[in-house]
């Protein structure tokens, strides 16, 4: 069985964790680090303004003495953790936090440039050589009379900055690496919810495959997963039963078919070779018609009921006197009900009943009860046909007093062939059909066909019909 689905979704799991840690090793590396470089720039210019308005005004405005000034950017260095500059237009040191006041050595920035931020506050880099490492740097001018006097400039060191990144970017992984683990919940959940189902389904359609329909699948799931399952389940059981049927129907078939031409072959061979004897030809070959018409039977009753299962199966439905058709078949069964001393009862509702259905279909269906009915009633009673009306259907019942039939075969009488071991004595001739023809023929017309039977006493079928609107009409 192939595993690619779950090697796919564990190939998809690694690469998002995979590209989880890039996203974060990049692109959040370089968002965060911009974002503390501009946060650590935003303060120190604004620390570098105040400074420039106050103390380095009063500085050039000769309010304040460079070693009161000093003093305060000293103050101002421990608190900022970062040095602090006082330099002319020119690049000359006029102050330095991070060293002590030296008015007699002069300090020069060389090639320094002001305007080297282009429109920023803010530089990273050595700042013109002077610093052997990365330093973020601030300018803020420091002016009098609408003139430039010099720069308040604030250095501080990358490190700083870098550390901090480090340690949100340490946080980020932390973070990420307990999503990863705990997305670990949403394979669990794949690989028992989905995955393993899954492939206790596949597992089961190759078996079917395989022709193995009594497999059976079990996953336990409310969700459309079960569902599949169930479904899968059942259309096998139905698979098996229907090859289960199958083979039935062709071993049933098989014997009906066996029986009569066994006879029949078995008479002409005697006739051939001389076992019957001329005078005696004219009885036999009665017995081989007998067969042939046998067989007739059960080719019409499979070419029937091969039509009745026929899906999309038309019907002529149309508007006729189900009295009148009960009447006439009653009437065909004259001769045999005088030979077994049996008599017909009609209870019809009415004269007339319409009925909406097939009439030569019902016709085959009332033949099929009757004829059962005569069957298997004793010499001496009677068969009682009846017809009422209820809910807007007809119901018309076939009642006998013969023989009845075992309450564990009531399940079984509409199967095909089937006959219970009580009538296999009486009923030599029947094909086992009739009655799955004219189930077939009331559950085609929609309507439903119920038997009450008890062994010994007798048995009733009660079939429905739909009744005609012409009724209503008149």
């Amino acid at each position: 069985m192939r595993k690619t689905l779950y090697l796919k979704f564990i190939f998809a799991y690694i690469i998002f964790a995979f590209f989880g840690f890039i996203v974060v090793a990049t692109f959040v590396s370089s968002m965060t680090m911009d974002n503390l470089k501009k946060e650590k720039a935003d303060t120190l210019y604004r620390e570098a303004t105040l400074i420039a308005n106050t103390y380095a005004t009063d500085l050039y405005n000769s309010e304040a003495t460079l070693e009161a000034v000093k003093s305060e950017l000293d103050a101002l260095e421990t608190y900022l953790n970062a040095t602090i500059w006082i330099i002319n237009p020119s690049g000359r040191m006029v102050l330095d936090s991070s060293s002590p006041m030296d008015v007699e050595t002069e300090v020069v920035i060389e090639n320094f440039d002001p305007t080297i931020t282009e429109g920023s506050y803010y530089i990273i880099g050595d700042f013109f050589g002077t610093f052997t490492e990365d330093m973020l740097s601030v300018f803020a001018p420091i002016t009098s009379d609408f003139k430039v006097k010099g720069y308040v400039v604030i250095h501080s060191s990358m490190r700083g900055i870098q550390a901090s990144t480090d340690s949100l970017l340490n946080i980020s992984y932390i973070t990420l690496v307990i999503l990863f683990l705990l997305s670990l919940i949403i394979l669990i959940f794949f690989t028992e919810m989905v995955y393993i189902p899954l492939r206790k389904i596949t597992e089961a359609t190759e078996q079917y495959a395989n022709g193995n329909m009594h497999y059976e699948v079990s996953v336990e799931s409310g969700d459309e997963i079960g569902y599949l399952a169930a479904t899968l389940s059942y259309m096998a059981s139905e698979i098996a039963r229907a090859e289960d049927d199958q083979k039935k129907f062709v071993a049933n078939v098989s014997h009906d078919f066996r029986s009569p031409l066994t006879s029949i072959r078995g008479y002409l061979e005697a006739m051939l070779d001389g076992t019957i004897p001329p005078e005696q030809y004219e009885k036999y070959l009665s017995i081989v018609l007998n067969e042939t018409e046998r067989l007739a039977k059960l080719t019409n009753s499979l070419l029937t009921l091969n039509n009745l299962n026929t899906k999309g199966m038309l019907l002529d439905r149309a508007d006729f006197d189900i009295n009148s058709v009960i009447r006439n078949v009653a009437a065909s069964f004259e001769g045999t009900c005088r030979e077994k001393k049996i008599a017909i009862e009609l209870v019809l509702t009415g004269e007339e009943m319409f009925v909406t259905a097939d009439m030569d279909k019902i016709q085959q269906v009332l033949y099929n009860l009757l004829d059962n009915a005569i069957k298997f009633s004793h010499h001496n009673s009677v068969i009682k046909l009846e017809t009422t009306e209820k809910h807007n259907k007809i119901f018309v019942s076939v009642k006998d007093s013969g023989i009845g039939i075992p309450k564990d075969n009531l399940k079984l009488i509409w199967d095909r062939f089937y006959k219970s071991d009580l009538s296999r004595g009486k009923d030599k001739k029947g094909t086992g059909l009739g009655l799955s023809i004219t189930k077939e023929i009331i559950r085609s017309h929609g309507e439903h066909i119920n038997v009450i039977s008890t062994e010994g006493v007798g048995t009733e079928f009660i079939f429905s019909l739909q009744k005609s609107e012409m009724e209503d009409d008149d």
